[in-house]
């Protein structure tokens, strides 16, 4: 029989209520103002991060700017502002700053690069250190990297512009020591020796991927005579090494060492790129990496009064130009 006295089911508390008073609820405790809260410290410090990290890039910007003045086969300045104009850099390793060398130094290593954000492409040109040409301004006939020993960056780019009859926007030199920094900063560098050699007690094995140190890069990218394609695989074996540079710089690995990476470019790298034209390409210009094309200019060896010098044939030139100008969409 139902016992009408006792409670039902509807008048027993609730479980979270088993043991208190009817009316005595629990207050409920606000956790959202500490949510919030939380969440404005940290944006705060993710802002002031992405501030110091952009102050700091500006900052490394400005000490590596260095104009060179040189008149451009371009009409008018190159804008990367839009993201839809291709352009030209030079790239120039100097002879200097390691192996206790500190004079001018020439351009060991001589590259044009090109951009192209229409077609999502950037190709590398190597040019053969003892290229045979018209030095500029003076007008001699020299090794073209003597253009840079003579004229600094601005006789570089005036010679390598007259070489390939190609406008060049922007120039970046590096030395040997700033090379040497920057893959130690980054932990290294790892590539496949397309051969077997040894160089300064470095001991490099054909198809063996390998992670290079600084010292080791260097003798990498230095050893020619026993490469069976002579400078032009000590020049392969440069766009390899620059190429792994870009990829590891790249990776998210590198992100702790942001710092000792600005500190280290900042006093090996020269470029006439303002801060503005880095930002425009770091913004608009990031698809051009998705392919990579690399090229080799070739000639052929011959002594002239005793001083071995690369004689490039006209024809070979004017293809690498013609080349160039589609790339660039002159």
């Amino acid at each position: 029989m139902l016992d009408n006295n006792s409670p039902s089911s509807h008048d027993q508390p609730s479980t979270r209520e088993d043991y208190r008073a009817q009316g005595d609820r629990p207050k409920r405790k606000r956790f959202w103002p500490w949510v919030l809260g939380i969440l404005v410290i940290l944006l705060c410090i993710g802002g002031w991060i992405a501030f110091k990290a952009y102050s700091d890039v500006r900052e490394t910007s400005e000490q590596m700017y260095q104009a060179a003045d040189y008149k451009s086969k371009r009409n008018g300045q190159v804008d990367l502002s839009q993201g839809n104009q291709a352009f030209s850099v030079l790239l120039m390793g100097i002879d200097t700053g390691s192996l206790g060398r500190t004079e001018q130094g020439r351009s060991d290593t001589m590259m044009v690069m090109t951009v192209n954000p229409k077609t999502e492409q950037t190709s590398l040109l190597s040019i053969p250190r003892d290229t045979y040409t018209t030095i500029l301004p003076n007008g001699n006939k020299d090794k073209i990297n003597h253009a840079y020993a003579y004229g600094g960056p601005a006789g570089a780019v005036e010679t390598v512009q007259n070489l390939l009859d190609i406008p060049i926007d922007y120039y970046v030199s590096v030395n040997m020591q700033g090379l040497e920094d920057m893959i130690n900063v980054l932990g290294g560098v790892t590539v496949t020796p397309p051969i077997s050699f040894s160089e300064d007690g470095h001991q490099f094995v054909q198809g063996q991927a390998t992670t290079l140190n600084g010292e080791a890069a260097l003798a990498y990218v230095r050893n020619r005579y026993d490469d069976p394609e002579g400078d032009y695989g000590r020049q392969a074996r440069q766009r390899q090494v620059i190429l792994a540079c870009l990829k590891e710089a790249a990776s998210l690995s590198s992100l702790p060492n942001y710092q000792e990476i600005l500190n280290t470019i900042g006093s090996n790298v020269q470029t006439n790129m303002a801060f503005s034209d880095m930002k425009d390409l770091f913004t608009n210009y990031r698809g051009a990496a998705n392919t990579i094309n690399q090229a080799q200019l070739k000639g052929s060896g011959q002594m002239i009064d005793g001083v071995y010098y690369e004689m490039i044939p006209e024809d070979n030139i004017n293809q690498a130009s013609q080349t160039l100008k589609q790339e660039l969409n002159l």
